[in-house]
């Protein structure tokens, strides 16, 4: 089935794909698969499929149980855990559920840095998240803005330094930093009465 999964999903036919990753899920369900890690493979991949298709209400279930199932597994101090949090928290700032996210990468982040260590991808990838989640929230404080721009600016001299200025994070990294300052400059202007 993960053959067939995969080949779909290579070319692109995503509905297609989902109902054999749907199939897949149910089959390792009532089988009771020994191996709890092949039903969360199974759901990370449903969930990213989802994704595609526009169903992020959907995404969102799958990548909190998934994150809930890494946590249980491997605990807070894992890659696979680090993984699932930043994919979940990226679901939950894709639905706008900021504070949520927020809350969710405050937790990950030390973990990561002491796991993986200051210059890992997803210490960058937390950290970007993180900001993203403080700039496109409109609730968002001046203190919070100001917080995202510092954040991505050191972020992005450091993964430039690390990976380079071609890497997917560090190219990332630098078009959000526009961005954030662009919404801080905005709020940080008083509107003009005319």
């Amino acid at each position: 089935m993960s053959v067939l999964e995969t080949g779909l999903t290579a070319a692109e036919q995503h509905a297609e794909a989902l109902t054999v990753q749907e199939a897949e899920l149910s089959m390792l369900r009532r089988v009771a698969a020994p191996e709890i890690r092949s039903i969360l493979a199974v759901q990370n991949n449903l969930a990213c499929t989802y994704l595609k298709l526009g169903r992020l209400e959907e995404a969102l279930g799958v990548r909190k149980d998934v994150y809930y199932g890494r946590l249980k597994i491997h605990g807070i101090e894992h890659s696979h855990t680090i993984a699932a949090a930043i994919n979940y928290a990226g679901s939950l700032k894709r639905l706008g559920q900021f504070k949520e996210a927020r809350s969710l990468l405050r937790k990950t982040l030390p973990a990561a840095r002491r796991v993986l260590g200051d210059t890992h991808e997803y210490v960058f990838r937390t950290r970007s998240l993180y900001a993203e989640a403080l700039y496109e929230d409109d609730s968002a404080t001046l203190n919070d803005l100001r917080e995202a721009v510092a954040t991505l600016e050191e972020t992005a001299r450091t993964a430039r330094r690390v990976l380079g200025g071609a890497h997917p994070i560090t190219v990332v990294l630098a078009g959000n930093i526009p961005k954030a300052r662009a919404i801080l400059r905005a709020r940080e202007t008083p509107p003009t009465s005319g």
